[in-house]
């Protein structure tokens, strides 16, 4: 039997913990093909109670919004990157490697884990592709920011920039680089499915190896000494 985990995250994205809960994860799990399927717009928690045969009123207990939960679910994502790109570097001494490992975590399709069973992250990362950016796009996005709700996605930018460093250290702009990979690396994937003006990339089987060919050819140039 694979032992199932549970990630993190901060307290202030939900109002009662999803992952605690037989009902909070079918929530999740399900606002995930949902929202696939319909669309972020389209998605309302009374499409969602009928999905999980559930109430509002239910889901309100653990989200007091839908934007709060797509936060919820982007953070996820995000702290499922770090935590697969941290473990599959933990004992890799060469910076470039680990570079290497963290760029083909962002840019290639994701399979699901056996070991966070409750969540397709197949398709959760076709949400995010989707929808990520109208998690920050908002208003809201400072006092979001004081409340912690992006810290997943900064820790995680973090991490990678940390290998950028050590690659060169006299590299001013570690951080904006590995943001704006991490942005382009989907981008670049909806612009080849659904713009494909704006991508070189063509909506193909191999539409993610050549994902990874143009960031890491981005980052590797940008930081060669």
């Amino acid at each position: 039997m694979i032992a199932q985990l549970q990630l993190n995250l901060n307290p202030s994205l939900y109002l009662r913990d999803p992952q605690a809960s037989n009902l909070g994860q079918r929530i999740v799990s399900q606002s995930i093909n949902l929202i696939y399927e319909i669309g972020f717009e389209a998605f309302t928690f009374k499409k969602l109670s009928v999905r999980i045969n559930s109430t509002e009123a239910s889901i309100y207990r653990y989200f007091e919004n839908k934007h709060r939960l797509l936060i919820y679910l982007i953070a996820w994502y995000w702290s499922y990157l770090e935590y697969r790109i941290t473990y599959e570097t933990h004992n890799i001494q060469n910076p470039e490697e680990k570079l290497k490992i963290a760029l083909r975590f962002i840019t290639h399709e994701l399979q699901d884990d056996p070991q966070f069973s409750n969540i397709s992250e197949n398709t959760l990362q076709k949400v995010v592709i989707q929808e990520s950016e109208k998690t920050y796009l908002t208003k809201s996005v400072d006092s979001d920011d004081r409340e912690g709700l992006f810290r997943g996605y900064k820790s995680l930018c973090i991490t990678i920039a940390a290998y950028v460093r050590e690659i060169n250290e006299d590299f001013k702009f570690p951080h904006s680089l590995v943001s704006t990979c991490l942005e382009a690396a989907h981008h670049q994937v909806f612009f080849a499915r659904h713009l494909p003006t704006l991508s070189d990339m063509k909506k193909s089987d191999v539409l993610f190896q050549e994902n990874l060919e143009f960031i890491s050819t981005l980052i590797f140039k940008t930081i060669s000494k």
